[in-house]
């Protein structure tokens, strides 16, 4: 019988845990025998009474505990002063989830049910642990990514709340950065609700308010992601004559491989992005040419996996965390964080990637968020659902994101500006796009306006052979038209090519590599016109722009990193 504990003001909720202390399964893993008593020696034993909190929602990450004797329950409280119990650990289970890993703070709380005793390890011992004990490792970690999954599928994903309309481009950046980040949370749909105002007014909040973000430590009234991110603890917090061996600009594959082999490989590795993990890939609804997925994977799912490995292996990843600057100072380089702060590093790795291009067309930033979107998620899928979709590219992330929203929303017709797809796209995407009946390839084709309120609800097409002109019903644009490079930020600290893209090795003007800069050497495998500066993936002039590719350089480029490090200690 489920019996959650009492709330200060006497209310309970009756829901089932997600986790009780019976359950077994990876989420319910136990440490016994030889790992418990090795783990003795690293932590602090503490006897435990009923009503004892271990930790409180909204604190800073806490110590790892493991239960000795007695029992601890995980609870989310609401602000409204209810309680719901999201798990039970007794003997041999440790608290915990994630959240110990990438530093968000928590937001549920640990209170002892039954007395006994829990060992104690803090955060930073306990980190040394995941990285030198790999049964251990294994073990915790397994649990971890299964609690973190129960967490955002049941009782837990209450305590965050996002609340919005589907129609709002703020409301739709904080769902993407939740989803993106994996975060436990509920998203609600003021277009959902009868009387939007009065359900405001329940939690102190008026129309002009949203969107907002509640959790069980305050009220965000318009947050942007990153200002969520940091009431989160998950962006950078600068340190006092800290320096890093490395810091990784960006988070798609190329970043994402570099922040694994960087930490696996001893290097004290940070990771930045301006937005979330994942990059363009991140956007992708479906991979099926990455080795290793034989039916295919989407790429929210294989950065997530790439996320968590960097994690695990000791990096230190940070979103939304923008780099405005990069500059040389005394050895080492600097880099500036669009809040004024700054990282100093030994090296640096730029995996900034590209963007996808913007149409041009009037009212294009109006409906951005509301109806023109950048990626073909399982998000974007649910927004449409039911309705006309425009997906405008020749590409494989416009095929791709054409048969996914064919499947998941309505029916779909990819506006393609050249004759054909031959030219741009993968033959195995073309075959299924001219076999599927709810594709509709518009050749010669490309988009000329947009109208609707609050919301997309019509676009302009025109053929750009004879110029006659259509417009049809569409609820959402997706855009996949080429990409730009992200390396504004970079200013004239390495040479780039006409296009923004950065040149490296072999790609360097003679003149520069002749410099005193490098001396006698030549630059090496990835290395930029600065030394220590290397640049993989989709920013790199000449990089072939696929997943395995970047995933290859970004591995490949942390071999420079040691060489460059060896020569420069």
């Amino acid at each position: 019988m489920v019996t959650p504990a009492m709330s200060d003001n006497g209310r309970r909720e009756a829901v089932p845990p997600i986790l009780d202390a019976d359950d077994d399964g990876p989420a319910a893993a136990t440490l016994d025998g030889p790992m418990l008593d090795e783990l003795m020696q690293f932590g602090e034993v503490r006897s435990i009474a009923p009503g004892d909190v271990l930790y409180n929602a909204g604190d800073d990450t806490p110590a790892f505990f493991v239960v000795l004797e007695g029992e601890a329950e995980i609870i989310r409280q609401d602000p409204a002063g209810d309680e719901v119990v999201v798990a039970r650990h007794g003997p041999g289970r440790f608290l915990g989830e994630l959240n110990l890993l990438t530093g968000q703070r928590t937001y549920l709380t640990a209170r002892v049910t039954k007395a006994g005793r829990v060992l104690a390890i803090d955060l930073a011992t306990f980190r040394q642990l995941m990285s030198t004990k790999p049964e251990f490792s294994d073990t915790v970690f397994r649990a971890f990514v299964a609690r973190r999954e129960l967490l955002r599928e049941g009782a837990g994903a209450g305590a965050i709340r996002i609340i919005g309309s589907r129609y709002s481009p703020e409301a739709m950046a904080l769902r993407a950065f939740a989803n993106r980040s994996r975060l436990p949370h509920t998203w609600i749909d003021l277009e959902d609700i009868d009387d939007p105002p009065v359900f405001l007014a329940s939690i102190g909040v008026r129309p002009r308010d949203v969107p907002v973000v509640v959790t069980p430590t305050a009220l965000l009234r318009h947050p942007t992601p990153g200002e969520f991110a940091a009431h989160l603890g998950l962006t950078y917090q600068p340190v006092p004559g800290y320096i890093s061996d490395l810091v990784v600009v960006g988070t798609g594959p190329a970043g994402l491989a570099a922040a694994v082999y960087g930490a696996s490989e001893g290097l004290d590795t940070v990771s930045l992005d301006a937005v979330a993990a994942g990059g363009q890939a991140g956007a992708s609804s479906r991979i099926e040419n990455y080795v290793g997925f034989p039916n295919g994977i989407s790429g929210e799912d294989l950065v997530a996996r790439a996320a968590i490995q960097a994690i695990r292996l000791g990096a230190r990843l940070n979103a939304p965390c923008e780099v405005a600057g990069l500059r040389v100072e005394e050895g080492f380089h600097v880099l500036v964080l669009a809040d004024g702060s700054e990282i100093s590093t030994r090296a640096v790795i730029i995996a900034s990637g590209a963007r996808y291009r913007r149409l041009d067309v009037d009212d294009l930033e109006r409906f951005e968020g509301a109806g023109v979107y950048y990626a073909a998620t399982d998000l974007e899928a649910r927004v449409c659902r039911g309705y006309n979709v425009i997906v405008v590219g020749g590409g494989n992330s416009a095929g791709q994101a054409a048969l996914y929203m064919a499947q998941q929303a309505g029916p779909v017709s990819l506006v393609v500006r050249r004759g054909e797809l031959g030219a741009t796209m993968s033959q195995y995407l073309i075959a299924r796009i001219e076999a599927d009946a709810r594709i509709e390839v518009l050749t010669h084709t490309e988009v000329r306006a947009l109208a609707g309120n609050t919301h997309l609800e019509e676009v302009t097409l025109e053929s750009n052979q004879t110029g006659e002109r259509r417009t049809v019903p569409c609820q959402g644009l997706f855009c996949f038209i080429g990409a730009v490079p992200a390396t504004a930020w970079l200013g004239d600290s390495v040479v780039l090519d006409r296009s923004g893209f950065v040149l490296t090795d072999r790609s360097l003007a003679d003149d520069v590599v002749a410099s005193s800069a490098f001396g006698a050497r030549d630059p090496l495998p990835f290395e930029t016109s600065a030394l220590g500066v290397f640049a993989v993936g989709d920013v790199r002039h000449g990089s072939m722009k696929r997943v395995a590719a970047a995933v290859g350089e970004g591995s490949s480029a942390v071999r420079s990193v040691h060489d460059y490090l060896a020569t420069h200690a």
